[in-house]
């Protein structure tokens, strides 16, 4: 069965229909990285043990409730722009940088799943800057910027556990 090509909403916003194709694929790449961000710091969450079990389990909900945030303003941006957001596991494997983690690893390997996944979503979010400024789309440049703030700091203090 051939996949059927999503057609984008006839809309006048400013930005070329072809510009917002492109944009919107970067965003379905960053929904995708963000969501299977999202699981697997949930997932650490539930499952953490260890001496930093309290620290962590309370550092891994902040985390994971910031980037359930941050998938419905992904999301609405990607709509805002014509196109429906990608909503499924199947969609979100194909389209996600970040591959799941198996098993349940000791706590520190989890935090350097997680500097890795925070990197890989900061990457993804960062590719897409060139063809948003060629575009001249501000609201999507926004977003991309604080999601950037928020990776790169959260990347950072999940590397400061993991030194001697």
């Amino acid at each position: 069965m051939a996949t059927k090509k999503v057609k984008a909403q006839n809309i006048d916003i400013g930005i070329s229909a072809g510009d917002r194709e492109k944009i919107v694929q970067g965003l379905s790449g960053l929904l995708a990285d963000s969501y299977t961000l999202y699981l697997m710091t949930h997932n650490f969450h539930w499952n953490v043990t260890g001496p930093q079990f309290n620290s962590l389990h309370t550092m891994f909900m902040t985390q994971y409730t910031e980037q359930w945030n941050a998938l419905d303003m992904i999301a609405e941006r990607v709509r805002a722009l014509g196109y429906p957001a990608p909503g499924t596991y199947k969609e979100f494997v194909k389209l996600a940088s970040i591959k799941e983690v198996e098993g349940v690893p000791k706590a520190t390997d989890m935090i350097r799943h997680l500097v890795e996944a925070q990197e890989a979503t900061a990457r993804t979010a960062r590719k897409l800057f060139p063809v948003v400024d060629a575009a001249n789309d501000q609201p999507t440049a926004d977003l991309l910027t604080q999601r950037l703030e928020v990776h790169e700091k959260t990347a950072w203090m999940l590397r400061s556990l993991l030194e001697e």
